[in-house]
């Protein structure tokens, strides 16, 4: 919420031009290969409210359905097939939680230079039926109407209630981390 007088500018997330993946990190027979799948997340729409001057008021707030996402490791379709409905039917459970939620508003935020800004968000991750805290700092361009925000941040699937799995006949077990990363655009609406 914008303090009185203040008016932050709204954007919205061009999923077209955006970035935003899962890594998973593999224990296993198939780990000695260095096996760890990258995730994509397919389908999501966000809105971000910031202000140059007022960082401290910027916010995200970010829908994902969660049976959008995609294995986009080079592995043989029937590997890729089962890790995706491993993901969608035992681990995320789409059917039940089909949308995963993250609303945050900015704790601080400093300057990097022209147009270049550091923010340090706080907010909340519903997923698989559970909200949690999550912390989240993101490097911030703005130029003209665009916004351009990119980052990483980890979870653990156990905080969330999400079973550990594994896939490829027990070969690949994936660990409680994940590690996400952004790189999104956002521009003013017309």
């Amino acid at each position: 919420m914008a303090a009185p007088g203040v008016a932050v500018t709204h954007y919205r997330i061009d999923r077209s031009v955006s970035r935003f993946t899962v890594r998973a990190f593999s224990g296993g027979v198939l780990s000695v290969m260095g096996h760890n799948p990258t995730i994509a997340i397919r389908s999501y729409s966000g809105e971000v409210d910031f202000d140059p001057d007022h960082l401290e008021l910027a916010s995200l707030h970010l829908r994902i359905r969660a049976d959008s996402l995609e294995v986009t490791d080079d592995i043989k379709s029937k590997d890729r097939k089962e890790m995706e409905s491993t993901m969608n039917e035992k681990v995320l459970e789409s059917s039940k939680y089909p949308e995963i939620v993250f609303e945050g508003t900015a704790t601080s935020g400093e300057s990097l230079g022209e147009g270049r800004y550091r923010i340090k968000m706080n907010g909340n991750l519903s997923l698989h039926g559970v909200t949690r805290s999550l912390p989240i700092v993101a490097q911030v361009a703005k130029n003209g109407d665009m916004l351009r925000a990119y980052g990483e941040f980890s979870i653990n699937q156990s905080d969330h209630g999400i079973p550990l799995v594994s896939v490829a006949g027990g070969a690949l077990k994936i660990k409680d981390e994940l590690k996400f990363a952004f790189d999104m655009v956002a521009r003013k609406p017309e």
